[in-house]
């Protein structure tokens, strides 16, 4: 295991499990993963391997016995019927029946209705009357002859969900965890292994946790297909619930004016809409207006009564577009059926994830460490919605005046779910509550940005914030910064005229860094100091170093981590930049200072020979030096016709991409990746440092 592996089994044991579990004892069974991880946390919620194994054996026995499948749905009967007796894990919904005046329950799988079902047990699970809830059920059988009684006879039933925690435990145990270790630990305990993921990415994945631990909270993700949208609110907790767009109804959402009945909303704590977008789509327009009226009052109508509930709204869907069309051409709301298009319900989202930056879901960005049982998770976010972590930043920072009532409550909304999920203890930095705080303001910035492209009529509004000394900073969306050529900013610069504000620019007048500055066609090359944003795209070697390594004769590269295949081909890369800048009858030197390699330094050496064969082809005179770790200070690239730039990750700008795919996009085209964060330094230089070659 690994030392966070350990340290989790250590603080939470019996609380959490081994995440490759379930696919182990899954098999054919279409189940949530919170129901096979309920089974797993009575039996496998260790880290002793025999226990675990035991337990794996014991969990598909138990599946096999009483799961029911579809197809083998007569056979449980049959079962049931010469038994006379048998548990069953199935889906199980409820209706009243008014004729008879009794409650009677359908079972999904095994194809049974008007099992009846007492009144006690509706008042202890009244899920089981607006929507299917997975149970474990006691089945009996007893014929008679009288066709109005059923001969299905239900003497148990519980549903499948933790019984009890304490959350003070939780609270403490929080304690012993790093701010990194923690949300590695929610990312693997939702299935995802955090090494596959930089910082941003790691808390838009937790965003869409918010809407458990958040009363009332309207989440939008719009992006390509198969980034894992619609995953956590069918699989991830018991108290959300994922339905198609196309088939909601007032009644079944709202209320059923007819017998009364409340719907969806009254019962769940999270609604999700998979499927949102498409403009084919049509709409209810009476389910348009009592949408907006809930989203923005927690309230709708029975006749005339008017009813509160709390249940968060969630829309997710399929982008058709790439992110720069979709700016250049119409805006990041296109997809949307055009009774959705209206900026009266857009306005009322909190937060829009950018379903752009999220990667396509692959095998390696599954986790097999431990993480919580995702029931009991989900039990510990449900009671922190009885909670308000909102005003927690307020004695460090202000929001800009600027800011209406409903953009703040956005901000607000989504500042304290992330406070709920990652801080339930109460200790985080200033800087931590900054970075929550602007990654709150973005996600609402991305609203309203948009709703000014659509209706015209919106003010202004300067998404800023002053911390104690009174320095104001300015919040743009990364796609702002990456493309401020299809926005018309409408935010107030520092000197208090309209304008763009901070913007980003790279030495070729591509815009993907953030020095005060505007795109130039020929920029002049200059001392500057470029910060790169984590999932920006659009950047490449070519891009940031092209224009100062252009004319040089000598280059220096000093990284220490030039070892493992991938960083070897990332200078391979920087070595295909320069190739593409040289005239082809000119000779470059290219010199690179680096470590060995402690375990691989055979294989590091090999592949840098075989570089400088390859080299040679093309007119480039490549040679390389080892030295101690301890003499290499930094990381840098100097040239010999005065250029000196400062690299804060050397080449390891990029995030881990398809690299033995050759037919992806992003494994032949670095602008097509996405980047971690980093920054580069460009500083005037006499060509010291040049003395190696």
């Amino acid at each position: 295991m690994s030392g966070l592996d350990q340290k989790i089994n250590e603080h939470f044991s019996g609380l959490v499990v081994r995440k490759d579990l379930v696919k182990t004892v899954k098999g054919n069974a279409i189940v949530p993963s919170y129901v096979l991880e309920y089974l797993l946390g009575q039996y496998c919620a260790t880290n002793d391997e025999a226990t675990i194994q035991s337990g794996i054996e014991t969990v598909k026995e138990i599946l096999g016995k009483h799961y029911v499948h579809r197809n083998e749905a007569g056979l449980v009967r049959s079962t049931i019927k010469e038994k006379g007796r048998h548990k069953v894990i199935d889906k199980i919904s409820v209706a009243l029946n008014d004729k008879t005046d009794a409650y009677e329950a359908a079972f999904s799988s095994l194809g049974i209705n008007k099992v009846l079902v007492d009144s006690s047990t509706i008042k202890a699970h009244p899920k089981l009357l607006v929507s299917g809830v997975w149970c474990i059920a006691d089945l009996e059988y007893s014929f008679t002859e009288d066709k109005n009684i059923s001969p299905w006879v239900l003497s148990s039933l519980k549903p499948i969900q933790i019984s009890h925690f304490d959350f003070e435990r939780y609270v403490d145990a929080r304690k012993q965890f790093t701010t990194e270790e923690w949300i590695d630990l929610l990312l693997q305990s939702i299935g995802f292994n955090p090494e596959m993921f930089g910082k941003r990415s790691k808390l838009t994945q937790l965003v869409r946790l918010i809407p458990f631990c958040e009363r009332n909270y309207n989440l939008i993700e719009l992006g390509p297909k198969g980034t894992g949208k619609s995953h956590i609110y069918s699989e991830f907790s018991p108290h959300g619930i994922l339905i198609s767009g196309g088939e909601v109804t007032v009644p079944k959402l709202f209320v059923n004016n007819t017998n009364g009945k409340i719907g969806l909303v009254g019962y769940w704590d999270a609604v999700a809409f998979d499927e949102f977008a498409g403009k084919h789509k049509k709409a209810n327009n009476a389910l348009v207006d009592i949408l907006k009226n809930y989203m923005a009052n927690k309230s709708f109508s029975r006749g005339i009564e008017t009813l509160g509930a709390e249940a968060s709204m969630v829309f997710v869907g399929n982008t058709r577009h790439t992110l720069p069309y979709m700016l250049k051409q119409s805006d990041l709301f296109d997809e949307l059926p055009e009774q959705y298009y209206d900026s009266a319900f857009l306005d009322r989202i909190h937060f829009y994830i950018p379903g752009w930056e999220v990667d396509i879901i692959r095998g390696e960005m599954f986790s097999d460490g431990y993480g919580f049982v995702v029931d009991y998770l989900a039990e510990i976010l449900r009671s922190m919605r009885n909670h308000d972590y909102s005003d927690r930043y307020q004695e460090l920072f202000e929001l800009s005046s600027d800011i209406s009532s409903r953009d703040r409550d956005g901000i607000n909304k989504t500042f304290s779910g992330f406070m709920k999920i990652l801080f339930p203890q109460g200790d985080a930095s200033p800087k931590e509550i900054e970075e929550i705080l602007q990654f709150s303001i973005e996600g609402r910035k991305r609203v309203k940005d948009q709703l000014m492209r659509i209706d015209t009529t919106y003010a202004d509004v300067n998404f800023a914030y002053k911390d104690k000394s009174g320095k104001t900073h300015w919040v743009k969306a990364l796609e702002e910064t990456q493309y401020p050529q299809y926005f018309k900013s409408r935010d107030v610069g520092d000197d208090g005229e309209a304008g763009t504000g901070p913007q980003a620019v790279s030495p070729n007048g591509v815009t993907d860094a953030a020095p005060d500055e505007t795109p130039q066609e020929k920029p002049e090359l200059k001392e500057q100091h470029l910060i790169f944003k984590e999932n920006q795209r659009g950047i490449s070697f070519d891009s940031i170093f092209g224009p100062y390594l252009k004319g040089a004769k000598k280059i220096t590269l000093t990284d220490p981590y030039i070892r493992i295949f991938f960083q070897i081909r990332n200078l391979m890369e920087f070595l295909e930049s320069i190739v593409k800048i040289k005239q082809e009858e000119d000779e470059i030197a290219v010199h690179l200072v680096t470590t060995q390699d402690e375990f691989k330094y055979v294989q590091q050496q090999e592949f840098l020979e075989r570089i400088k064969e390859s080299c040679a082809t093309v007119g480039i005179d490549f040679t390389y030096e080892f030295l101690d770790g301890g003499k290499i200070h930094a990381r840098h690239i100097v040239t010999d016709h005065g250029w000196k730039i400062l690299l804060d990750r050397g080449l390891e700008i990029f995030q881990h991409y398809e690299m033995n795919d050759h037919f992806t996009f992003a494994n032949r085209l670095q602008k097509f990746r996405a980047c971690k964060a980093f920054e580069v330094t460009f500083l005037r230089s006499e060509g010291e440092g040049n003395e190696k070659l």
